[in-house]
């Protein structure tokens, strides 16, 4: 008689919680199809919750975190913990420093503030720019889960910055195309330890789940392409501070590069940060911002961009590094 698995872990990045978990073996139906695939039919759930469902690692096969893309095999055993009965719509939730940088009938363009999520997703209890939108008064009527209504593209909770979202069906549309294009200029800045040499040029290294720690992700030989472009704009003697420019949009990119690079963003200590030099420039998150947002309007196809000025607690850190220097 064999045993099942163990089941999913309750552990991994702080905040999370768990919600429904079931447990069962792979129906021989599904033998190679792909996860997201695979749950869709399983559960009912839309593709897109289901591909958030392994980004956020609430998908185990035979004890392993698997990835939207991987494929089953029957008879394995599948864990995966499942998001609240979808169709319901947001709760409005008022976020302290959500700042409105441009509306108009198509699109809203945010400036996201520290520990704000872009939508509710699976183990998330914390605000989120959808909710935020919300209790300000934003109608945003797009196709798509209800939860994820007018996202076409994301921020980590504790990376700062610009973001669009899409108030119609047609900015939807057009900018989901968009992005999955590579149409839209995406800058970022990012604080990273060291120098990295040469201080100009691109990363191009595939990014995958990390193979033993599933709450985080890794350069993974057969991963998904990935590309980042970056330049040095200011150097000191312990950090450097890069202008990005990503190519692709992979979870966690930007830290995932720099840290293969042995460069991690300062306070990014799941990516091997140097935790005395964050507490001594005053960071207690990743250094990293989206300053720059630029996209053809969904409405005639004009040029926008927007940008925007660092928080406080990294224009804090910055200054720090120039008074030393």
């Amino acid at each position: 008689m064999t045993s099942s698995p163990p089941p999913l872990s309750a552990g991994g990045p702080p905040g999370r919680r768990p919600g429904e978990l079931r447990s069962l073996p792979v129906p021989d139906g599904l033998e190679g199809q792909r996860v997201d695939q695979a749950l869709s039919r399983l559960f009912g759930l839309s593709r897109g919750v289901a591909a958030d469902l392994a980004d956020a690692g609430s998908v185990v096969v035979d004890g392993r975190a698997r990835g939207k893309g991987d494929r089953l095999t029957a008879g394995s055993w599948l864990e995966v913990e499942l998001p609240p009965p979808p169709g319901e719509p947001v709760a409005p939730e008022p976020v302290d420093g959500l700042t409105i940088v441009h509306d108009d009938e198509d699109v809203v363009v945010v400036d996201k503030p520290v520990g704000v999520a872009a939508h509710p997703s699976p183990g998330w209890e914390g605000p989120t720019v959808v909710g935020g939108l919300a209790a300000a008064g934003y109608r945003i009527s797009t196709s798509g889960a209800a939860e994820r209504q007018g996202v076409v593209h994301r921020l980590d909770a504790a990376t700062t910055g610009l973001m669009v979202v899409a108030k119609s069906e047609r900015a939807y549309s057009v900018l989901k195309a968009a992005f999955k294009e590579r149409t839209v200029d995406k800058g970022y800045h990012a604080l990273v330890q060291g120098h990295p040499d040469p201080s100009r040029g691109t990363i191009d290294a595939p990014i995958d789940r990390h193979p033993r720690h599933d709450w985080k992700f890794a350069v993974v030989t057969g991963g998904r392409p990935s590309v980042t472009h970056y330049e040095v704009i200011e150097a000191f003697p312990a950090a450097s501070l890069v202008d990005i420019h990503l190519e692709t949009g992979r979870t966690h990119q930007i830290r995932v590069h720099f840290s293969a690079l042995r460069h991690p963003c300062v306070g990014d200590t799941t990516y091997g940060a140097d935790p005395t030099l964050a507490a001594r420039l005053g960071v207690s998150r990743q250094w990293l911002h989206a300053v720059r947002l630029g996209f053809a309007h969904p409405a005639d196809g004009s040029w926008v961009e927007f940008t925007s000025d660092y928080p406080a607690d990294l224009a804090g850190a910055v200054a720090v590094l120039r008074a030393e220097s």
